[in-house]
């Protein structure tokens, strides 16, 4: 009895050492293919500078290795923050069609298209400093510039009216600077601001001033949109054209009395209220109440495009595309 105990026990002893063997031999053989897997999907790569790039058709003077590291700097920092940057590309392909137009029209460079995707993200956000919009405007500057804003309607979340503001204030401030890339430091920075600086200094040039951390960073970050978003698939962007967010097709409603409430509103047109503040950021309220029998023009998703044409538009080839035509 004790003899085949021992030996029973000497065979889960073989047994046992054995399955030990398999597992570490399974185990190490995973790691080794994990670390083959992530020396090769998950190396992170020095990106290129171009050898030349102009902003607004001015050249940028890359040969000063102050001006090419910080936009090294930049090219970098949007470029690794993948998930933010993606969705720029995403957004740019729904909004840049028509801010390109706007600022066609108002003969700013079309460079600027760049400048609300550094200052927003392309999203009506607020800043701590209480910038609205997709320009980042503030409240005096948008009233000094014929934007009405109040707490039914702020028209520095109307995606036109606040564009033409955006150009208003630009071809402003070059009959002033005659320079585009103090032009757009002067956007971020204020002009008085940047005045003290350029009598300070000496200075002529952005490129050659000393400023605060983010007015430092400001035209880089513009110029490295413009670099990455027009050759996306140079900076590891991939993606195939239903991917991106198509223009959604509206109609336009004018009214020109009070609202008292834009869900039964939004009904009369097949649409709902979420949808329609979708579509017009610029109404602040749940109600208009009108007071001077303004005239509004509001946009109305056309019927079906929250589904139907939506998706029609989406369904492109699944091929990767390399590159975007805004």
């Amino acid at each position: 009895m004790q003899k085949a105990t021992k030996t029973l026990l000497i065979i889960f002893a073989a047994v046992g050492i054995s399955a030990l063997f398999i597992y570490a031999g399974s185990y190490y053989s995973n790691i080794i293919k994990y670390n083959d897997l992530r020396d090769s999907t998950y190396s992170v790569y020095a990106l290129p500078v171009p050898d030349s790039i102009t902003f607004a058709g001015d050249k940028v003077p890359l040969e000063n290795f102050d001006v090419k590291e910080a936009l090294d700097k930049e090219l970098h920092k949007i470029t690794y923050w993948h998930s933010e940057t993606f969705l720029y590309l995403k957004r740019a392909h729904r909004y840049f069609p028509e801010i390109e137009k706007i600022l066609k029209k108002n003969g700013i460079p079309d460079d600027f298209k760049y400048l609300a995707v550094t200052e927003s993200g392309l999203t009506n956000t607020v800043s701590p400093a209480g910038a609205a919009g997709f320009w980042q405007i503030m409240k005096k500057t948008g009233k000094s510039y014929g934007l009405e804003i109040n707490d039914e309607v702020d028209e520095r979340y109307h995606f036109e009216k606040s564009a033409e503001t955006a150009c208003k204030y630009l071809k402003d401030a070059y009959r002033k600077y005659h320079d585009w890339a103090l032009v757009a430091a002067s956007y971020n920075l204020g002009q008085g601001n940047l005045d003290k600086q350029l009598k300070r200094q000496d200075a002529s040039s952005y490129y050659d001033l000393l400023l605060n951390s983010e007015t430092s960073r400001y035209v880089y970050r513009i110029i490295a949109f413009k670099i990455i978003m027009e050759n996306p698939q140079n900076y590891g962007f991939k993606f195939r054209k239903k991917d991106l967010y198509p223009q959604i097709p509206c109609t336009e409603v004018k009214i020109d009395s009070a609202v008292t409430d834009f869900a039964s509103f939004a009904e009369n047109f097949n649409t709902n209220y979420k949808m329609l503040k979708y579509f017009n950021p610029w109404l602040r309220d749940s109600f208009l109440t009108n007071k001077y029998k303004k005239t509004y023009t509001l946009k109305i998703p056309a019927e079906g495009s929250r589904t139907k044409n939506y998706i029609k538009e989406i369904q492109k080839p699944d091929s990767i595309i390399n590159t975007i035509e805004f």
